[in-house]
């Protein structure tokens, strides 16, 4: 039988209890940093999305007669009205990735009429708006975009 001696000896409950506190502290940073990049990731899906609406509504504009379709304004799924740019597969789609990229407590926005259209949808790192129209405006605003109009504020 070995005998070890008394200086060599395994740790102490307080210096594992050090190490599992110094351990569960660098985890927490950690985990803090994956969330914000994760929101600025859904960030940057949205205002990938709705570059892909704008894109998109100006070939359908050229392709439907040089109109948007009939009017609309919507929430969400709401989007979706017949007769407007909104039925367009691709674009339905991008505005179905920003509603799921920004979360469900957050909201899309469109409107339209025959000759302009919005689409806004509010970011996940702030409750700003990024908000895409038909004259080429595709900016970050504050206040809540109007859905009466076609216009970003």
């Amino acid at each position: 039988m070995t005998t070890y001696p008394a200086t060599r000896r395994g740790f102490t409950l307080i210096e594992l209890l050090v190490v599992i506190a110094i351990i569960g502290i660098l985890s927490a940073v950690v985990l803090a940093s994956l969330n914000t990049a994760r929101s600025k990731g859904n960030d940057a899906a949205i205002k990938s999305d709705l570059s892909t609406v704008a894109t998109q509504a100006a070939l359908y504009y050229d392709n439907n007669g040089n109109s948007y379709g009939a009017t609309n304004t919507g929430v969400g799924a709401s989007c979706t009205t017949a007769s407007t740019l909104f039925t367009d597969t691709t674009i339905a789609n991008a505005i179905t990735g920003a509603d799921t990229d920004n979360g469900p407590t957050k909201s899309v926005l469109c409107s339209s009429n025959s000759s302009g259209f919005m689409v806004a949808a509010q970011l996940m790192t702030s409750n700003d708006y990024w908000c895409v129209d038909s004259t080429g405006v595709a900016t970050d605003t504050a206040s809540t975009p109007d859905v009466t109009g076609t216009a970003c504020p």
